[in-house]
C-alpha cells in the first residue's frame, strides 16, 4: 500500500496489472553475420542509459537478429525499458528508460531491440506510459529498488517475478497526463537551473586549468625568479642535484634496511625479513616527440621524467578490507578533486599491512586503474588521520628535497598530465590502467625547491575561492537532483492537480 491516502478517483494496482505484453530482449549475432533469416537492427545496451536523455540510443549497436524475434521485440513507443542485470553489487539494476518518438527517430528505416539485459514492457491502455515511466524512475530513486535485487556481488539481477508486484497509485488516464504535463513544466524549470550550473561548473574547471597551465609553463613566477636570481639553478647544476639527491635518498634506505635486519636477527628472526631496497633506476631523458609537445621552460627548469624525483612508485595494499577495523584504508573513490574525501571508509587491522602501507603527510596517491575517463586522478595526504593506501592506487614516494607534494599534486591534476596520460593507458573492458612504470615516465617540470613553493602558495591563493565555489555548486546540483525526486513524490501521491480534480 502507498503511505498516504489516496484523492478520490484514485485506486492502487499492481504493475504486474498495467502490463499488457513483456519480454526478455535479444543480442543478436554480430553485424558481420550472414544469413537470409536475420535482419539488421539497433540494439540498446546498458550504456545507452547513462545518457539517454541526450542520446536516446544515438549509440545503439548495430546487430543482427532472427526476422521471427524481430517481431516480438521491435520496439514501439510507449514501451519502458527495465535493466534486469548487471555487473558488481552497487550496479544500479532496477534503471528505466521509455521509448518516445525521439528514441524511435534515431537511424531512420532501422528497428530497434533491447539486449537481453533489459526486459521491454508494454503498458495497457489503463496507463498512460509517461505516467508509468515517471512512476518507475522514482521508485528506482527511491532505493526501494534494493529489495528486488539479487544475485551474487559479480553479478546483480533484478528480480522480475517480483518487481511486478509493486503498488502503483492510478488516478483516471486523463489526471495521468494532466500529471505528467506538470512534472515536465517543472523538471523544465528545474533543468534551466542546473544547466545554469552547470555552465557555472565549466567555466571554473577552465579556468581553473588555465592558471595551472601558466604554472606550469612558469608565468605566475616570472616576477619571483626575477626578484631571487641567486635561488635558481641552471639545467645542468637541477639535474646533478636531483640525482645526488636520489643517491642519498637510496643509502639512507639501505642504512635503515641494515638496521631493521640486525634488529630481526636480534629477535631469533621472528616475523617476515625486511626487504632490500632496490637500487635507484637511471631515468632516461624525454624522447624528443614528447618535449616538442610541452610548453617551453623558463630559465631554472627543465623537462625531465617523473621518476627522477623518486627512488620508487609502490603499489598499495590487496588486502581484504571491512567496514570496521583499526585503520582507514583509502581507496580510488576517496581521491576527489586532488584531496582525500573521508567518507565512506573501509578497515582494516592487519599490523603488517599497516606497518608497510601507512600513509605518511606529504604523500601522493595517484589512481592506476579507473574509468578512462578517471584512471590518473590524484590526491595529496595531509595527515587528516591514520590510514593506509589500497591496491588500485599508487604512491609516488617523492623525495621531499627534490619535489614538494603539493606541487607534485597539482601537476598531475593538470591538463598536461591527463593529457600525456591518455596517450600511455591501457584500455580494456570499461576500465584503464596506468602502470607504475608508465607513470614514472610522465614529463615532469623540474624546477628550484624554492620556486614550487611559491607556485603552491600561488595556485593555493587563485584557486581557493573558486575551489569553494564548486563545492557550493556541487551542493546545489545534489539539492536538485532531491528536488527532482520531491517532485515525483508529490505527483504520485496526489498533491499536484487538487484544483484539476475540483473542475472535473
Amino acid at each position: 500500500m502507498t503511505e498516504v491516502s489516496l484523492p478520490a478517483g484514485w485506486k492502487e494496482t499492481s504493475l504486474e496489472n498495467l502490463i499488457a505484453f513483456a519480454l526478455g530482449g535479444d543480442w543478436g549475432k554480430d553485424e558481420s553475420f550472414d544469413d537470409p533469416d536475420y535482419v539488421a537492427v539497433r540494439c540498446i545496451r546498458a550504456s545507452e542509459i547513462k545518457r539517454w536523455e541526450e542520446e536516446k540510443g544515438q549509440t545503439a549497436a548495430l546487430r543482427k537478429i532472427k526476422k521471427s524475434s524481430l517481431e516480438k521485440r521491435a520496439l514501439i513507443e510507449g514501451d519502458i525499458l527495465v535493466e534486469i542485470s548487471g555487473g558488481g553489487p552497487e550496479q544500479p539494476v532496477g534503471r528505466t528508460v521509455l521509448i518516445d518518438k525521439a528514441a524511435l527517430s534515431q537511424h531512420p528505416g532501422v528497428e530497434k531491440v533491447c539486449t537481453n539485459f533489459f526486459r521491454l514492457i508494454r503498458p495497457s491502455s489503463m496507463v498512460y506510459p509517461k505516467y508509468l515511466s515517471y512512476f518507475l524512475h522514482s521508485f528506482y530513486k527511491s532505493g526501494k529498488i534494493s529489495d528486488y535485487q539479487g544475485g551474487s556481488n559479480n553479478l546483480r539481477n533484478l528480480k522480475f517475478k517480483d518487481y511486478v508486484t509493486i503498488t502503483v497509485p492510478l488516478p483516471p488516464i486523463d489526471e495521468q497526463k494532466g500529471i505528467v504535463a506538470k512534472i515536465e513544466t517543472l523538471f523544465s524549470e528545474l533543468d534551466k537551473g542546473i544547466e545554469s550550473l552547470k555552465t557555472a561548473r565549466q567555466q571554473l574547471k577552465a579556468y581553473r586549468q588555465a592558471v595551472l597551465k601558466h604554472a606550469f609553463e612558469g608565468k605566475l613566477t616570472k616576477q619571483w625568479r626575477q626578484q631571487n636570481p641567486d635561488k635558481l639553478e641552471s639545467p645542468e647544476q637541477l639535474l646533478a642535484r636531483i640525482q645526488q639527491e636520489r643517491e642519498q635518498c637510496y643509502q639512507q634506505k639501505f642504512e635503515e634496511w641494515k638496521r631493521a635486519i640486525k634488529a630481526w636477527e636480534g629477535s631469533g628472526k621472528e616475523g617476515k625479513k625486511p626487504s632490500k631496497p632496490k637500487k635507484i633506476k637511471e631515468i632516461s631523458t624525454l624522447d624528443s616527440e614528447v618535449l616538442s609537445s610541452l610548453p617551453e621552460t623558463p630559465p631554472g627548469w627543465m623537462w625531465g621524467k617523473l621518476g627522477l624525483m623518486t627512488c620508487g612508485v609502490e603499489y598499495g595494499t590487496s588486502a581484504k578490507s571491512s567496514g570496521v577495523g583499526d585503520v582507514p584504508v583509502v581507496r580510488m573513490g576517496n581521491l576527489r578533486g586532488g584531496i582525500i574525501d573521508w567518507s565512506d571508509l573501509v578497515f582494516t587491522s592487519d599490523k603488517e599491512e599497516i606497518d608497510k602501507y601507512s600513509l605518511q603527510e606529504g604523500d601522493v596517491l595517484f589512481n592506476r586503474t579507473n574509468s578512462p575517463e578517471l584512471v590518473g586522478k590524484t590526491a595529496i595526504y595531509k595527515g587528516e588521520q591514520e590510514a593506509l593506501f589500497a591496491g588500485y592506487l599508487i604512491r609516488v614516494n617523492h623525495i621531499p628535497s627534490i619535489v614538494d607534494g603539493r606541487y607534485l599534486n597539482y601537476f598531475l591534476n593538470s591538463l598536461i598530465a591527463k593529457g600525456y596520460g591518455n596517450t600511455v593507458k591501457t584500455d580494456g573492458v570499461n576500465q584503464s590502467n596506468i602502470n607504475g612504470e608508465k607513470l614514472q615516465g610522465y614529463p615532469f617540470p623540474f624546477c628550484s625547491l624554492d620556486e614550487q613553493v611559491e607556485i603552491v602558495t600561488v595556485l593555493d591563493e587563485k584557486l581557493s575561492t573558486a575551489e569553494k565555489t564548486l563545492e557550493e555548486i556541487g551542493a546545489q546540483l545534489d539539492k536538485a537532483g532531491a528536488l527532482r525526486q520531491s517532485i515525483l513524490k508529490k505527483a504520485f501521491s496526489g498533491k499536484f492537480l487538487p484544483k484539476y480534480r475540483q473542475e472535473q
